[in-house]
């Protein structure tokens, strides 16, 4: 049967299918009215009816769904990313979460996917973008990182409109390895050896905190003494240091020629401190006896370098500074973490892995989870997840284990059944 030429009469807000001049089939399909209230219609076309009709079917369930994109000049990938991470991410999330998303829109995702079309983007082509990097020498968590970045980028996108479909949810990232298998805390052995390092080192009860509680670098750096109870014999925390971010101040007219965060007239524009967001972050933690100690003698030893410097001392209120005054930097605190395990003859490792050694001591020692939850800080949804993280099977305790399993089955040494199992072994 011949496919029908004539134009047919549709009711309002139907799709309306004919044949075209040029031999085609067309059809406009309503999708909803402009910014400034008139209709907006698709135009399609195909070479036969069938194909047409298939098209427009698909358009009127994304329509129906809430899925089409919406009307006006569709986004290209680049400018989308960038206008999302300074004009919707930047005002509701946090200076470290926008300075990951900021880095891997500029540095990865712009150059590697940025002159696609939003809304023909493929997961394929982000999948060739992570494998790209990581030929080019990334890690595989960069990669993570440049995901998780698009993914939530686009789904802001697909809620808007602007996209049918988050490619980003659909694409495979790179196989990263567990960083649980990577980290092996310090023995009570290491711990000790950096205690006696630590006790000739200027904020020697800094790595303590590390060490003994596990409290993070953020944490740790931005504690005041307002914060600490020394007679009570506990801190609270509710504020993290943030990394600082610098921005030039030698004009256009005198451009030094270095990196913002090395010019001398340099202009901090990120703020030092940052409130702890979630509630079991906010939390009070108490003190061993000779943390407290530690914390006595370096309140002393500040009051002397205060008075010693004089003029130059900078007033902070922060329980950690610099010879004279001020917040620690972050990127300092860490140089000076390297150094120690490098004095102390102890093997290298992240900072963070202090914080892997005190959750796995606190386990050793049998604290109770809650106990536990409550000095690391984690919420309780989570809290089950970051015990398997953070909390290592150390090898004392799986001798522990099999000198229990073998006192319940063969029983305590010496026994009949115990020499019997030896003897027919020899």
């Amino acid at each position: 049967m011949a496919e029908e030429k004539k134009r047919t009469r549709r009711a309002n807000g139907e799709s309306a299918i004919y044949l075209g001049k040029d031999g085609r089939w067309h059809a406009r399909v309503p999708m909803g009215y402009k910014d400034d209230g008139s209709p907006y219609r698709r135009h399609l076309t195909r070479p036969t009816r069938k194909e047409l009709v298939d098209e427009v079917r698909r358009l009127e369930k994304q329509r129906d769904e809430g899925s089409a994109r919406q009307p006006g000049k569709p986004w290209m990938v680049a400018k989308w990313l960038e206008h999302w991470v300074e004009n919707i991410a930047k005002p509701v999330v946090s200076e470290n979460t926008y300075a990951g998303y900021e880095v891997a829109v500029r540095v990865h995702l712009v150059p590697g996917i940025g002159r696609h079309r939003i809304d023909r983007l493929e997961p394929e082509h982000l999948e060739s973008l992570y494998r790209r990097m990581q030929s080019a020498g990334s890690k595989a968590g960069t990669a993570h990182q440049a995901h998780r970045t698009a993914r939530t980028a686009l789904g802001e996108a697909v809620r808007r409109g602007h996209a049918a479909k988050n490619a980003a949810a659909l694409a495979k990232p790179p196989r990263m390895e567990e960083d649980e298998n990577e980290v092996e805390p310090y023995s009570v052995d290491e711990v000790q050896s950096l205690l006696l390092e630590v006790n000739k080192r200027r904020n020697s009860a800094r790595w303590m905190l590390a060490l003994a509680l596990g409290l993070r670098q953020g944490e740790t750096l931005g504690l005041r003494w307002s914060d600490v109870d020394l007679d009570n014999e506990y801190l609270k925390l509710r504020r993290n240091r943030l990394r600082p971010k610098y921005e030039h101040g030698c004009g256009e007219a005198a451009p030094c020629g270095r990196k913002a965060g090395y010019c001398p007239a340099r202009v901090q524009v990120r703020r030092e401190t940052k409130n702890t967001k979630s509630r079991a972050g906010r939390r009070a933690v108490p003190l061993p006896g000779p943390l407290v100690v530690m914390l006595r003698s370096h309140r002393e030893a500040q009051a002397r370098e205060r008075a010693a410097a004089g003029n130059l001392w900078t007033e902070s209120e922060y329980v950690f500074t610099k010879p004279l005054g001020g917040p620690l930097s972050p990127n300092t605190d860490y140089h000076d973490w390297k150094r120690l395990l490098e004095d102390a003859g102890v093997r290298d490792g992240r900072l963070h892995d202090a914080r892997h050694t005190a959750g796995t001591v606190l386990m050793l020692l049998g604290v109770p989870d809650r106990v536990i939850d409550q000095i690391m800080g984690w919420e309780p949804g989570g809290a089950a997840r970051m015990r398997a993280r953070y909390l290592h099977v150390t090898d004392p305790m799986l001798k522990e284990a099999a000198r229990k399993i073998s006192h319940a089955i063969w029983g305590p040494p010496g026994n009949l059944a115990v020499d019997k199992d030896q003897d027919n072994e020899a």
